[in-house]
């Protein structure tokens, strides 16, 4: 017998011995527990991954939305629905295949957007600040960066005769949303007035790359906020009083894109914007927000009525459909990432939590036979979920272990299940009633003290920063539809690229 032989058949006896039989059943087998994991190994053997082509692909970006983020915002929606939070389910949750992508940036080990969401949409990773452009390039460098332009999927998608869409809660010109479609060597430079000592050089700014887009046809949709930086700055705000756009040039970049053609139209609030035709196909510019559109929490109040992400992710899939050889959607939860920069955990759930509706939405209203749907993140935060708080504990509240004695830190000061490690939370004490200067932090002011479930609650962070930072760690990868099953294991970020070039055959010349 060869020793090979021997050994497998050692290896054999020891399982014959160690397992239980067959037949046998285990004391944990009527265990709700078990029960609901043993059902969600019995659907998983049950997928099939879908091998065919993608004719469509949405990428939805939520801004900032790292893991602690979906959990936390996974419990808020159980506990606002009077449920258990821990084990709910957002709609995220039940995509089949899940992948950890790297977000380091090819000088950073800590990223901003702009090369994070370059990654995404042109397959390589560059530098910090710097969107649609090689690592090569360098920041602010206009005349160095005309030869270092990298193509993104939404230009081969054009290429390839299908529709192409953009919609953000954030400004249209902002970091993420400008990587479908935007090469320049600084973020900011949302329109000329940003690039003053760039005058002369041949650079355009965001905006003006988005109206007068080479690639194709251009947009059929781009949907998001940032009128200010279409709008010269002789020309007043349609809806805040006293308030112009920015741009020096004299140019209306609205007007540049209804004078396009006669179906290219131009809104700016909600009821423009249920108005919307699609009978005739209409190319749209709606640019909700002078800056930024309203946080989900606030958008009630928003006097222009705006419309809501999934909202505008609805009416921009109906209108891409239309395009017989399929499309291409950008989708970004823009001010997640915002109300984490303000330390301001409940925004930040709140539009994580929009931002998963408008996911629901696009299930809705797709087939997942030729629809590939991808949802992640650009990059992460510095908010953790700390302590040991009792399961049910409310996620904005101050931690209660499982015995119910509100926990304290070693100053003897309870705190919050959800915290920061840097950001404005640090700096100043809250403000007493009547009071205007705060007053800098020495001694950790006792949250119980006040009401941390309320939606302006800043929650305490480590370090002092007036604005709170990203983080660098991994974040998760959703997806669904044809070739989602090549999302599984750690990835680097811009294999999100290739992955729907991929699907949608849009490398087929490599």
């Amino acid at each position: 017998m060869t020793r090979l032989k021997s050994s497998l058949l050692a290896c054999a006896a020891f399982i014959a011995i160690t397992q239980p039989a067959a037949a046998e059943a285990l004391p944990q087998q009527n265990d709700s527990y078990y029960i609901a994991a043993a059902k969600q190994l019995e659907a998983a053997l049950a997928r099939k991954p879908i091998e065919g082509k993608a004719k469509n692909v949405i990428l939805f970006v939520g801004d900032g939305m790292s893991v602690p983020t979906v959990t936390a915002a996974r419990i808020l929606e159980g506990q606002k629905r009077g449920v258990d939070g821990e084990s709910n389910n957002l709609t995220i949750d039940l995509f089949p295949f899940v992948a950890l992508a790297k977000t380091y940036s090819h000088d950073g080990q800590v990223s901003d957007s702009a090369p994070t969401a370059t990654a995404m949409t042109t397959g390589i990773k560059t530098k910090n600040d710097i969107i649609g452009l090689n690592q090569n390039a360098m920041y602010k460098d206009c005349e160095g960066s005309k030869d270092k332009h990298v193509t993104t999927a939404f230009e081969l998608a054009e290429a390839a005769g299908l529709a192409t869409g953009v919609v953000s809660t954030a400004r249209i010109t902002h970091a993420t949303p400008a990587a479908a479609y935007a090469h320049v060597a600084n973020r900011d430079w949302e329109d000329d007035a940003q690039m003053k000592d760039q005058k002369g050089k041949g650079c355009l700014d965001i905006a003006d790359q988005l109206v007068n887009w080479g690639a194709g046809d251009g947009f059929e949709v781009a949907l998001g906020g940032g009128r200010q930086h279409f709008l010269p700055k002789e020309t007043a705000d349609p809806e805040d009083e006293g308030k112009t756009g920015t741009r020096t040039d004299g140019r209306n970049l609205t007007e540049e894109w209804t004078k396009k053609s006669n179906n290219n139209i131009f809104v700016w609030n909600g009821a423009d914007f249920a108005k919307i035709d699609l009978t005739s196909g209409p190319k749209i510019l709606g640019l909700f927000d002078r800056s930024h559109m309203e946080f989900e929490a606030d958008r009630a109040k928003d006097k222009a009525g705006e419309p809501s992400l999934a909202e505008m992710t609805a009416l921009a899939i109906d209108r891409l459909s239309q395009n017989d050889k399929g499309y291409i959607l950008m989708v970004e939860g823009g001010r997640i990432d915002h109300a984490h920069h303000n330390g301001n955990a409940a925004r930040a759930l709140e539009d994580t939590l929009a931002f998963d509706q408008a996911v629901k939405t696009a299930l809705e209203k797709t087939k997942r036979e030729d629809t590939l749907i991808i949802v992640t993140a650009d990059h992460s935060h510095a908010m953790t979920i700390n302590g040991y708080p009792k399961r049910g504990n409310p996620i904005l509240g101050v931690a209660v272990d499982v015995d119910g004695e509100v926990m304290k830190g070693g100053d003897g000061i309870p705190y919050t299940t959800l915290a920061y490690a840097n950001g404005p939370g640090a700096v100043f004490k809250p403000l007493a009633e009547g009071q205007t200067s705060p007053e800098p932090a020495g001694i950790r002011p006792d949250p119980s003290a006040t009401d941390t479930t309320d939606i302006n609650y800043l929650q305490q962070a480590i370090v002092p920063l007036a604005s709170e930072t990203h983080a660098g760690d991994d974040v998760a990868v959703y997806a669904w539809g044809p070739q989602a099953h090549l999302m599984q294991g750690t990835v680097e970020q811009n294999y999100i690229y290739h992955v729907i070039a991929h699907a949608m055959g849009l490398n087929a010349g490599m």
